[in-house]
């Protein structure tokens, strides 16, 4: 006769693939039922787009036909936990509009476009604020030259807020104030996931225009979680033009459109988009493919807000802690570029905050 202990004993030699550990040791295994050879249970899954779920599901029926009995007949019920959410827009009242800024993958520039444009949206005469989630990785405080920079702790109605440190402008947040910038994160998923809704949320913005989002690149579990808790406006994919870049654009969309999701994708920019010598200015050679963004752009009927280009200055300024959006326009074309970028992300959320009203 097959009993619950031993249905517990078969389970406890299935791991999550991800933790590494037992799914009754989890917690994902509930509501055991047995009726002679029938069995049937729920395995609670920590997100119903678990990739993972399958797998998981074919492990637990192949462990109870090994420990228990080759012939019983399993049922895996795939669940979720219903977790009341709060309305993210009461969460951070003082932000009008909140814009992320991902990534397929990383190595595109996306951190360089995220701080370039939140200096670009500030000189239009808006109240900006630049988050810094890209939480194994950050480097907006290098970027602004406020490495080491120490968070204090403000209360407001009763409340404990982390206040933002402010360069050029901009109130920043970053995981990299809060932790040894020499050591490297190991966090899972829902760690990552929960610091940086407590970054967002639990840090006083007062009242800006603007709030950049720098997400972690990918398009897993923490990108997923952030995007569902943060009032986000809309989602701007950075890529390269080369083909290998453009493909992981295309699931970045995927992302945003997924209806657990629904977050407008105001467009895409195009880093690295052509090569121009400083000492030919005039001049474009397109290294890695000529509009590669643009005709994707097209074919998905998603504007194409803006085209940087790959010159030496832009990443001089990031590793100076002066972006080169602080130059104007007249100085330097590449600030034009980002300027161009502003104004062009300014009308997109426009016509999304009209089309909502």
């Amino acid at each position: 006769m097959i009993t619950t202990e031993m249905i517990k004993m078969a389970l406890s030699h299935v791991n999550d693939p991800d933790l590494g550990r037992s799914l009754i040791e989890l917690g994902m295994i509930e509501n055991i039922a047995i009726d002679g050879k029938k069995v049937s249970f729920d395995l609670v899954l920590t997100t119903a787009g678990c990739p993972m779920k399958k797998r998981m599901s074919d492990d637990c029926i192949e462990a109870i036909h090994e420990f228990v009995d080759h012939e019983a007949e399993v049922t895996v019920n795939l669940t979720t936990r219903e977790v009341e959410q709060p309305d993210p827009h009461e969460m951070m009242p003082g932000v009008k509009n909140c814009i992320v800024v991902a990534s397929g993958k990383g190595g595109v520039g996306k951190s360089t476009v995220a701080a370039n444009l939140a200096i670009s949206l500030a000189k239009t005469g808006a109240s900006v604020g630049l988050i810094d989630a890209d939480i194994y990785g950050p480097s907006i405080p290098i970027m602004f030259n406020v490495s080491g920079e120490d968070v204090y702790g403000q209360t407001i109605a009763g409340k404990t807020y982390m206040t933002p440190i402010e360069r050029y402008g901009i109130k920043l947040m970053s995981i990299g104030f809060l932790v040894d910038p020499d050591k490297a994160l190991a966090w899972r998923g829902p760690m990552a996931s929960n610091a940086l809704k407590q970054l967002a949320t639990e840090t006083w913005w007062d009242e800006i225009d603007y709030l950049v989002v720098d997400m972690p690149p990918g398009t897993g579990d923490v990108q997923l979680s952030l995007a569902q808790t943060l009032p986000v406006n809309g989602a701007i994919i950075v890529s390269t033009p080369q083909q290998v870049a453009l493909a992981d654009v295309v699931r970045g969309v995927e992302l945003f459109n997924n209806p657990a999701i629904n977050i407008p994708v105001l467009g895409f920019v195009e880093n690295m988009s052509y090569f121009t010598p400083a000492e030919l200015p005039n001049n474009k050679y397109y290294i890695f493919g000529k509009e590669g963004c643009k005709r994707l752009a097209e074919e998905m009927h998603v504007p194409l807000l803006g085209e940087i280009p790959l010159v030496q200055s832009i990443a001089e300024s990031g590793d100076s802690g002066r972006p080169i959006a602080l130059l104007s326009e007249e100085e330097t074309p590449e600030s034009r570029a980002f300027m161009e970028l502003a104004h062009n992300t300014i009308r997109e959320i426009c016509k999304v905050n009209n089309s909502q009203i």
